[in-house]
């Protein structure tokens, strides 16, 4: 089992950038497809960002190509989304998952543990 922790959220004006971060424990995260997902007021929550066990693939929502960047340290059990050029339609709460698997995955249904979630607003 994985405890997710996300952090890092908070308002930012349009054209700014944040750092989220999603801490792990309970078991480390290297055998894992790790992902971040947003879900904004009234609508489901969406794929944003997905990285595989090694780092060396990742995979984005084209709403946030050039812009959003995931990342992991697999020996501190981390996992970031580093977000640079927000817009007002990046405001959600954004959340950390997991998926058992060597491959990221996109599909939400996919991710076994979820974290809490972490708000990030932006404001126009």
């Amino acid at each position: 089992q994985v405890q997710l922790v996300e952090s890092g959220g908070g308002l930012v004006q349009a054209g700014g950038s944040l750092t989220l971060s999603c801490a792990a424990s309970g078991r480390t995260i290297s055998r894992y497809t790790m992902g971040w997902f947003r879900q904004a007021p009234g609508k489901e929550r969406e794929f944003v960002a997905g990285i595989d066990w090694n780092g060396r693939n990742t995979a984005y929502a084209d709403s946030v190509k050039g812009r959003l960047g995931i990342s992991r340290d697999n020996a501190k059990n981390m996992v970031y989304l580093q977000m640079n050029s927000l817009k007002a339609d990046d405001t959600a709460v954004y959340y950390c998952g997991a998926a058992s698997g060597w491959i990221l995955v996109k599909n939400s249904q996919g991710y076994t543990y979820w974290g809490q979630g972490t708000q990030v607003t932006v404001s126009s």
